[in-house]
Formats: C-alpha cells, sequence, structure tokens
C-alpha cells in the first residue's frame, strides 16, 4: 500500500442504509418503484420485478429512503454482495430491504469509486467472513459497522473508476448493441417467414416495402400446405431437415487426463453463458463434439433453451444439442428452433413423471416454410451480418470483462498504477 492510502473503519467514510421492511398490502399497481433483487442487474439497479408504493405514504414513512443518481446498492442475502449503481431510471425509488443504500460520507470517497471497492478482493473477504447462514449466507449493517476500507487518494479513486467504468461502458454498450441485432433479425424472419409480408404485398399489388433485388426473390402468389397459405414454390420442411441435432456425449465415460482437457457444457453452463465452475473432460474426443464461440446449442430436457454459445470453447454434454446445416445459414436454423421453442417447452412440461424434454420426432413434427433449395443470397446478405455481428459483439465483452476482473483486484490493492492500467483499457476498448 502506497504511503498517500488510508485505512478506515467503513462506517467512517460510508453512509449506508438498508431499505424498509414494506408489507404487500402496501404495495399498489402504479407509484413510487419499490426496487427488488431482481433489479439489480448488470451493475445498474433497473425496475425489473418492482412493486409500486402510494406516493403520499412513501412521502410520509419512506421518503429518507429515496435513491439518488450514482448511489451504489448492495444485496444482502440470497445474492450476497450483488452491487448496482442507481441508473435514471430509479431516481427516487425506494430500495426494499435486504438491499442496502450506500453514498460516501465526505470527500475521502469518490462516489463512482464505492462500486469497485465493494467488488474487490478485501471488501468480499471480509463480507464472506462475517456473513452468516449456512444455506442463505447474510450480512447486513450491522457487519458493514465492523468492516474497514483502504483508500487511494481521490485523484487516483477517479482515475481508477474512471477505468473500470470505461471497460463496463463498453461491455453495457455491446449488450445493448446484442440484443438491439437479434430483436432486428427476429423481426426479418418472422415477417419473411412466418408472417410472409413481402409476398402478401405484392399479391395485393403493395410496395413490398424492400429494395428491389430482395423484394424480386420473394413471390407474389400462395399455395395451400400442410401449415396453411404459404408462398407459392416454396416448400414446407421439418427442423431436422433443414438442420442435423447433434446430441452431446456422456462425458463422465472421457475425464479429463493431464493438462489437456475442456470445461464440460451442461445445460448449467447453457443458462449462465459460461463455463466458470464447469467439470473438466478429455480434450481427445471427436472435434465434432466440441462447442466453439457461435455455435447453436439447444437443450431438449430439463429447461429447453436455445442461445448462439459465447463463452468459450468446451465439451458438448448429453441433454444438448449442437445446431448445424451444410444446406441453410445458421440464422434459420436459429430462429426456425425459437419459433417452436415455446411449443417444445409445453411439450416438455407436459411429461408429469420424467425431467421434462422433447424426442426426435418432435423436431420431425415441427415445421416451416422455405424456399426451394436453399436461402437466395439477397435474402442472405440482409440477415447473417446481424446475425454474426450479435454473437460477435457477446464474445468481445467476455474478453473485456476477463480484463476488467484481472485489473480490478489489482488497481484496488496498488498493484497495479493507474498509467498502466489505462493503456491496457485503451487497446481493448
Amino acid at each position: 500500500m502506497a504511503g498517500d492510502w488510508i485505512e478506515a473503519p467503513f462506517p467512517e467514510v460510508v453512509d449506508f442504509q438498508e431499505g424498509p421492511g414494506i408489507l404487500a398490502k402496501d404495495f399498489c399497481e402504479e407509484g413510487v418503484p419499490l426496487i427488488r433483487l431482481s433489479g439489480l442487474d448488470r451493475g445498474a439497479s433497473v425496475l425489473a420485478g418492482c412493486n409500486y408504493l402510494d406516493p403520499e405514504t412513501v412521502a410520509k414513512r419512506w421518503s429518507h429512503f429515496a435513491l439518488a443518481r450514482g448511489d451504489i446498492l448492495l444485496s444482502t442475502s440470497a445474492s450476497l454482495g450483488r452491487i448496482a449503481v442507481v441508473s435514471d431510471e430509479a431516481i427516487g425509488a425506494i430500495p426494499y430491504t435486504g438491499i442496502i443504500r450506500m453514498r460516501p460520507r465526505d470527500e475521502r470517497l469518490v462516489p463512482s469509486f464505492i462500486r469497485y471497492l465493494l467488488e474487490g478482493p478485501d471488501f468480499q473477504r471480509q463480507a464472506e467472513m462475517v456473513g452468516v447462514g449456512s444455506v442463505i449466507r447474510h450480512f447486513g449493517p450491522m457487519h458493514l459497522r465492523e468492516m474497514t476500507v483502504t483508500l487511494p487518494p481521490a485523484t487516483e479513486q477517479r482515475a481508477i473508476a474512471h477505468i473500470l467504468g470505461a471497460l463496463d461502458g463498453k461491455i453495457e454498450i455491446n449488450r445493448r448493441m446484442s440484443e438491439t441485432l437479434e430483436a432486428i433479425a427476429r423481426a426479418l424472419f418472422k415477417s419473411w417467414f412466418v408472417d410472409f409480408d413481402p409476398v402478401r404485398a405484392k399479391a395485393e399489388l403493395r410496395d413490398a416495402g424492400l429494395p428491389r433485388p430482395l423484394a424480386d426473390v420473394f413471390p407474389a402468389r400462395f399455395a395451400d400446405s400442410e401449415l396453411g397459405e404459404i408462398p407459392e414454390g416454396w416448400e414446407v420442411r421439418s427442423l431436422d431437415q433443414i438442420a442435423r441435432f447433434l446430441n452431446g456425449l456422456a462425458l463422465q465415460k472421457y475425464p479429463a487426463t493431464g493438462d489437456r482437457s475442456l470445461p464440460v457444457i451442461k445445460i448449467a453452463q447453457l443458462r449462465a453463458r459460461g463455463t466458470e465452475g464447469a467439470d473438466r473432460a478429455s480434450a481427445d474426443i471427436d472435434p465434432k463434439y466440441v462447442v466453439a464461440d457461435g455455435d447453436i446449442l439447444f437443450s431438449w430436457s430439463g429447461s429447453l433453451e436455445c442461445v448462439l454459445w459465447t463463452g468459450g470453447r468446451g465439451a458438448l454434454n448429453q441433454h444438448l444439442f449442437k445446431v448445424t446445416s451444410s444446406e441453410y445459414p445458421r440464422w434459420l436454423c436459429y430462429f426456425a428452433v425459437h419459433h417452436h421453442l415455446d411449443a417444445f417447452r409445453h411439450i416438455a412440461a407436459g411429461k408429469a413423471t420424467t425431467m421434462g424434454h422433447i424426442q426426435r420426432h418432435h423436431l420431425s413434427d415441427a415445421k416451416i416454410a422455405v424456399p426451394p433449395k436453399s436461402i437466395p443470397g439477397e435474402i442472405d446478405e440482409h440477415v447473417s451480418p446481424l446475425f454474426e455481428s450479435l454473437w460477435k459483439h457477446q464474445v468481445q465483452s467476455r474478453t473485456l470483462a476477463a480484463l476488467r476482473d484481472a485489473l480490478l483486484p489489482k488497481l484496488i490493492s496498488g498493484e497495479v498504477r493507474v498509467k498502466g492500467a489505462e493503456r491496457l483499457a485503451r487497446t481493448s476498448v
């Protein structure tokens, strides 16, 4: 620790207050948002899962709990240590019990630095030591009063917060960009392959609203099919006709040996979108069972999910399909599975005596209308760039998050100084 750093009791530099215990009878249909644990998401407080309180009641009983821009929120149980910064939409909201609001007490602590101080290894170690509970760990204001913090000078706090904030900002931009790109691609798929909007417009002698070369690949008439009316000349194909669904291996039969191994991608990793804490398997499995970034993974039992994998190389476990096609673009396979996903989940939910799942014949029963032979290049040129960009943004975010997580403890402890970290962050962002 540098000579100009200080160590102080936590309550001496941080003003903290746990949200009030509010009863369900006080909830309203609208009014002042009550932030719940589900709203502490992606490092920013949001209104997801919130309840609402009567404004007059808040003014009388809970106004001193109201959140301000830049306040830091910390969860105290269930998800011990989940941290969020109050976003603009949450200004004036009330934090529920189990969420602690934090602000600096004086100029020794920079507001934007609090978040990273709480995420640092020293605070996390102390929180783990004082947290109580054998099943759900918990700590609260009483435990914070026992803790200490080590602070660099305010100028260095601002610089550290700026570096880590730049990485967090880029990660958030990438997340929003991926969501936007996927929403656009989904909308195009639904319009062109489910609702057949361009064909309908041409059949009704209306402008299809598309560039001429693209509009020309859609017919101007419909034909009857087992799905009802579909574009003339198109054909109905099942999911297992447009794509190959490769089931994973029972990887306990392929234990890791030596230094060469791969993380095992199970349903838990699929849901977490990463391999942290995963089992390991031999790296010498058949290459077709190796998963890479951008692969389409579909869990056919348990929690039915279909995702674009962005968690790095891994080994495909049983109960997961890797979805590929030699004839159709990957985006068509991905969105076609999603088109039937709710129906698959309904089928799985109906299997009360076993773990919910679908079977191969359900893939054969799930149909979609497609152009003959393959997707015209004019269509693919509009959708593929969107589709490929959305998962590549997520992979970049994984790299940035790894850099951030590596820098944070070193900056907080003074092991790495600001100038060196700035060069790394600038290069990465």
